[in-house]
């Protein structure tokens, strides 16, 4: 079942979302983009997924958020965007090409939480509890904006003690 071609609606569809405003509204979304939020991914990831952001809070619990890109709010159900992505339900990396579930115009641009840039995203919200149990555990839209994009090499190398803290979080 594996497509490795959008279907031809696609292209139309994917120009009309461009054309679109940078930043939609979203009914009941929260501003949360004062957040120190940031990525983490491989040295040449465009297409970012995923940002996180914690803190401590006064009775020692940590509050985590995790955000994930509302590509929805971009693509519509039963378009043939969504179908197509439906259909093919993850990327396929080969090593020597990708076949991206959406184009990468969406995945690498407009819904991508690229740095510095105003993205829609789904939150889970929860805070991780003294003894490591998780408790508070919610999920809703924001608005984000990513402020570091770290990579795992440089990150990691620093958490080892084999290097300098990466430029973003020195």
């Amino acid at each position: 079942g594996f497509q490795p071609d959008f279907p031809a609606e696609a292209d139309a569809e994917l120009k009309s979302i461009a054309a679109a405003p940078a930043l939609p509204a979203v009914s009941g979304a929260k501003d949360l983009r004062n957040l120190l939020w940031s990525s983490i991914d491989n040295d040449t990831s465009k297409d970012l997924d995923q940002i996180e952001w914690a803190e401590q809070l006064p009775d020692g619990r940590i509050r985590v958020l995790v955000g994930v890109a509302d590509v929805d709010v971009r693509v519509s159900r039963a378009t043939a965007l969504d179908k197509h992505a439906a259909s093919q339900t993850t990327s396929v990396y080969t090593g020597v090409v990708v076949f991206p579930m959406l184009p990468t115009k969406l995945s690498e641009g407009i819904t991508s939480l690229n740095e510095n840039e105003d993205r829609a995203a789904l939150v889970v919200e929860f805070c991780v509890d003294k003894d490591g149990s998780v408790s508070n555990g919610k999920a809703y839209r924001a608005f984000v904006r990513n402020q570091a994009q770290l990579a795992y090499s440089s990150v990691g190398a620093w958490l080892e003690g084999k290097g300098p803290a990466p430029e973003k979080i020195a």
